[in-house]
């Protein structure tokens, strides 16, 4: 059982992880001088079919040192990976008190059996305001402690948590569809992957590339231009998240992970005419021969521009890089033109990581709504199920003909009847406008209570471009 992880360098498409989502440590049984004391009780607990939990690291990384190592073995358990090393300096780096927890057996105080771990980032929404979310990764419950409410105890109190910091909703990225959805999460990005013939078609000659010039660079300075193009691109693509330093470093080789295969990438930066960066490629090429010919496969690993002339001038280099006869993207916008700037779009073959991404949680629906923005104007009462409670009652949803919108409660004994019914995760999966209300009554996941409720609540909430975060957690 676990939620997110980090995948390959500068990689964030949602395919297989190679390692779980690494971070700073909060362990879980008791508190230093608090063992002996609590142990017969936490034994009756455990007895009870639930483990100790608790938090390691309030006191700052170094404090509870001791436990980083037990926790970071059962993360690397969980994600099915050998467990090489802690990893300390770069839990360091992204060590916030408070948000690692841990399960560990009352019976053997060394063994860690559940770990989760959360950190604050910001969610680009439909119009441009970025949103605070609780993002959740690092999830694992050991094979041999399933069942024993381990995962709800730990969901229930960093939820709780989030919505008391100020977080407007939760987001995490599900290995497994079937856990999240009884948290009150829906999935609310997709991610799309091409695999790309080159011996059938390439980026059309017809098509204008942006002035300037592109150049490779070296690690240190995609760590830092690369930073500052990221925090202009993500205002202009909604469901994108935040990338702290810490993710910079690691992604560029500044700091290393054990179990993070990292290898460096090749680089290049856009510059438009007056020298400002307006795009970054990532890539690698696998060096395959067949007897004297080259067959080298080309993967796209990350990829940011402003705008589709830079991005023609960035895909250009990629697909005239010598030897390379296939071209892979891990991970684009489901909306991307991408094919349609090919000489033949056929040549672009759907690859094995198109799938849904970012699932999200709704914690405070005023705020929520109140943040994005709208397309149509409309009046939607929404009753909405939540079984752990943030969410749940009547809502009126009301949109303007300006793009502002709000939600506000409406009262137990209102003669308001509902137009719409649906659990908080489908409305989370509504929110950024990539799924559509039509699709999900026709699922039985969304009750229509008044007719043409279902088609007025894909004009309003439905965006002109798809929600997309490239970067996994």
């Amino acid at each position: 059982m676990r939620a997110c992880c980090h995948s390959g360098p500068f990689r964030a498409a949602p395919g297989r992880p190679k390692f779980g989502c690494l971070r700073p440590v909060t362990a879980v049984p008791w508190p230093d001088g608090q063992q002996s004391a609590d142990r017969h009780g936490s034994q009756r607990r455990w007895a009870g079919g639930r483990a100790p939990l608790g938090v390691v690291g309030r006191r700052g990384p170094r404090h509870h040192r001791g436990r980083t190592p037990l926790w970071d073995r059962a993360v690397a358990r969980g994600f099915l990976r050998p467990h090489l090393d802690p990893g300390l300096e770069f839990r360091r780096l992204v060590f916030e008190p408070g948000r690692m927890l841990g399960a560990f057996d009352p019976y053997d105080p060394t063994r860690c059996v559940a770990t989760f771990r959360s950190f604050d980032t910001e969610l680009t929404l439909p119009g441009g305001a970025l949103l605070p979310v609780d993002a959740i990764t690092a999830v694992t419950v050991n094979t041999t402690h399933r069942r024993r409410g381990l995962l709800s105890e730990m969901m229930g109190r960093d939820l709780t948590a989030a919505r008391e910091r100020g977080s407007v909703a939760a987001i995490l990225i599900a290995a497994e569809y079937a856990i999240y959805g009884r948290y009150g999460f829906g999935p609310a990005t997709r991610g799309q992957s091409w695999r790309i013939d080159l011996r059938r078609g390439t980026i059309r000659p017809d098509l204008r590339a942006a002035p300037g010039r592109t150049d490779f660079v070296t690690m240190a300075e995609a760590r830092k231009l690369g930073a500052e193009l990221h925090e202009r691109w993500r205002r202009t693509q909604p469901g994108a998240i935040g990338r702290n330093s810490a993710w910079w470093r690691l992604h560029t080789g500044d700091v290393t992970l054990p179990g993070y295969d990292w290898k460096e990438p090749f680089v290049a930066l856009h510059r438009d005419e007056s020298g400002t960066v307006t795009g970054l490629i990532s890539y690698r090429v696998d060096d395959v021969w067949d007897g004297p010919v080259p067959d080298c496969t080309l993967t796209v690993v990350d990829f940011l521009a402003l705008d589709v002339p830079t991005a023609v001038a960035l895909w250009r280099l990629a697909f005239s890089v010598d030897w390379v006869r296939t071209v892979v993207v891990e991970n684009t916008g489901p909306d991307d033109p991408l094919p349609l700037l090919l000489t033949d779009p056929r040549a672009a073959t759907t690859g094995r990581d198109s799938s849904d991404f970012v699932w999200l949680r709704l914690l405070d629906l005023p705020a929520a709504f109140a943040a994005r923005r709208y397309r149509a104007a409309g009046r939607l009462v929404l009753d909405v199920a939540d079984r752990a409670g943030h969410a749940a009652g009547r809502w009126l949803l009301e949109t303007a003909a300006d793009g502002s919108g709000r939600c506000t409660a409406l009262d137990a004994a209102a003669d308001e009847p509902a137009d719409l019914a649906l659990d908080v995760s489908a409305l989370g999966s509504l929110y950024l406008g990539a799924e559509s209300a039509v699709r999900l009554a026709a699922a039985g996941l969304v009750s229509e209570l008044r007719p043409g409720a279902v088609q007025e609540a894909d004009l309003v909430l439905r965006t002109a471009v798809q929600a997309w975060n490239p970067d996994g957690f």
